[in-house]
């Protein structure tokens, strides 16, 4: 699989123009720091701007994995789902596809692992647990490994939950500061296939959005965090700094209506691993 630290271009949807100033912040610090960045066709509408969830996994450099994208969350709200099939089209993408239903928020790659939520048996209830777990570790051609879902997140996504850093390292989001019981069921499922390092901080209360910080936008050169204007954001930049020194980390101003409606910057971007030619390297 395409890992997030590999990446070279990111698609926004274009319903993302409903949500000033954290577009032109973003366009802004993309095309400052040289990242390859367009619009997904077809997504005018501020109720696609959820392009993570309905975009297919990379595995590959030309193979895409398409899901199908019709979680429970959004029975009776299907206007909130575009015509994903047509986008892929539209894009030329070489797509496998599957009939399990996903949301891409809730596929963290880890090189030779995947994480996920429970919530893939509630959404597939129609598959047996074995049989869906062996066909998603084909598919991947990764280990599978799956946490609880939090149900304060109505979604079951992990990306707010765990992120990958490198090698057999992930990074927890800072449970320890308002989910004592279930840092500890985190804790010990990932830490039988990983090194955690988690976020903290150390604050007498912490904001409720700061969950928001580990749902940055990841590419090969950079880190996009989400600014909230809270106490927390410079604490959460240098902290995602020094667990990854190979990207420069930035924070996006201007996030918080996006983190009120449900997401951040990994839930309204799609990137990839774009061919570049030996022109565009240097």
């Amino acid at each position: 699989m395409i890992i997030d630290s590999r990446t070279n271009k990111v698609y926004l949807a274009q319903g993302l123009l409903h949500y000033m100033p954290a577009y032109l912040n973003l366009l802004k610090a993309l095309t400052t720091e040289g990242i390859n960045n367009a619009f997904l066709p077809l997504t005018e509408s501020v109720k696609h701007i959820w392009a993570r969830d309905y975009m297919p996994i990379q595995l590959e450099q030309n193979i895409f994995l398409q899901y199908r994208y019709q979680p429970d969350y959004l029975k009776g709200f299907e206007d909130y789902i575009p015509n994903y099939d047509f986008i892929c089209k539209k894009l030329k993408l070489n797509c496998i596809k599957t009939d399990i239903i996903l949301d891409g928020g809730n596929v963290i790659k880890c090189g030779n692992k995947v994480i996920m939520t429970d919530k893939i048996f509630q959404e597939n209830f129609h598959k047996e647990k074995n049989d869906l777990i062996k066909e998603l570790e084909e598919l991947f051609q990764a280990e599978l490994v799956l946490i609880p879902w939090d149900r304060y997140e109505m979604y079951g996504h992990a990306d707010g939950m765990v992120r990958y850093i490198r090698g057999n390292i992930v990074l927890l989001n800072n449970y320890v500061d308002f989910d004592k019981n279930l840092r500890q069921h985190l804790l010990e499922i990932l830490s039988a296939h990983f090194i955690v390092e988690e976020l903290e901080y150390e604050l007498p209360l912490s904001s409720k959005m700061s969950w928001a910080y580990l749902n940055f936008l990841q590419t090969e050169k950079c880190i996009f965090v989400p600014g909230l204007s809270c106490k927390e954001d410079q604490k959460a930049v240098e902290q995602i700094q020094q667990l990854y020194p190979q990207q420069k980390v930035i924070l996006i101003e201007g996030c918080r209506d996006i983190v009120k409606d449900g997401g951040a910057l990994n839930c309204i971007s799609w990137n990839i691993l774009e061919e570049t030619s030996d022109k565009q390297r240097q």
